[in-house]
């Protein structure tokens, strides 16, 4: 990126937050923080009202905008895409904001880049691997509230259905973040019933209100704490497993392999021999089933005796 362009994308970052700190510009754009303030030096010579917190970082004075900025045909491309990924990995509620987004960006670009984006649109195509199972008693158009209620820190009233125990319960929480994992959105927050953080299938969500609850985020876990401590935890109840997959049947697990905590492989003449973390041993147990005697297991032994059991299973099941 030339200089000239770069500046112009610090602009627009400027305008994107209240405060943007030196070193996320540098991140952004790979630079050192001397060339940032060399920038913003220029932007602000240029006539741009650029002020300055120390410690803090930039912020564009009050009442300063530029022009509406055009997408080039890329960035519409790009955006195309991710309408393509909220169609199949969003909410209702999100679906349909994001749609009428793309409706005003569809309106602002040039006539030649509709056609592009036209032309793109039927070969664009997201598959989900398994769909939501979810009825008109779970309406899945929650997102939109939620993140209202995480910008203005207000308390969550919701009807959620617990899938371990089939039951349904009121409770109110103090939302403190979602993310996206198998194929389901997850809302994090401290349930007040249980006096702890709970995890909340978004679309096992049957009602949903924001009530006019206020919350100190402050003295709440974050998001990315939550998430770390999660994966800490996990990774102490993880066991290491050795298997070894004939070569014919190695090449064929890139990605199921990685579904059972694959961390490293070793690969001999006549075998590879790949290392696992897992949690449930019953569980990589029924995988390494479907693979017959392609895989052979070396440790732990807890494993075998796993395998031998379910074997004995399936041959009284079937005789």
């Amino acid at each position: 990126m030339n200089r000239i362009d770069r500046l112009t994308a610090i602009l627009v970052q400027l305008q994107g937050k209240k405060v943007v700190k030196a070193q996320e510009i540098a991140d952004r754009f790979e630079i050192s923080l001397r060339t940032v303030y060399r920038d913003v030096k220029a932007l602000m010579e240029a006539g741009v009202p650029i002020g300055a917190e120390a410690g803090t970082g930039y912020y564009i004075v009050e009442g300063y905008h530029l022009p509406p900025i055009m997408f080039n045909r890329t960035e519409a491309a790009a955006l195309l895409t991710g309408e393509k990924l909220m169609e199949k990995h969003s909410d209702h509620s999100n679906q349909q904001q994001f749609s009428n987004a793309m409706q005003k960006i569809r309106a602002v670009l040039r006539g030649t880049d509709k056609d592009f984006l036209e032309s793109l649109d039927d070969n664009i195509a997201v598959i989900k691997s398994r769909p939501n199972n979810v009825g008109e008693e779970f309406p899945n158009r929650f997102l939109s509230e939620i993140q209202d209620a995480l910008a203005r820190q207000k308390v969550l009233s919701l009807d959620y259905y617990s899938h371990y125990n089939a039951t349904s319960a009121r409770r109110d929480i103090e939302p403190i973040g979602i993310f996206h994992m198998h194929n389901s959105w997850h809302l994090i927050g401290y349930c007040r019933l249980r006096q702890d953080y709970r995890d909340f299938r978004a679309d096992r969500i049957k009602s949903l209100s924001v009530t006019d609850q206020t919350f100190n985020k402050n003295g709440r876990m974050s998001l990315q704490e939550f998430i770390a401590k999660g994966h800490k935890e996990n990774e102490e109840k993880l066991t290491e497993v050795k298997v070894r997959f004939s070569h014919d049947v190695a090449r064929f697990l890139t990605e199921q392999k990685y579904y059972y905590g694959f961390v490293q492989e070793k690969t001999e003449e006549q075998f590879i021999e790949m290392t696992f973390l897992y949690g449930s041993l019953p569980c990589i147990a029924r995988w390494l089933l479907m693979l017959g005697n392609k895989a052979t297991i070396i440790s732990p032994v807890d494993m075998k005796d796993i395998m031998q059991v379910k074997i004995k299973e399936l041959l009284a099941h079937h005789c």
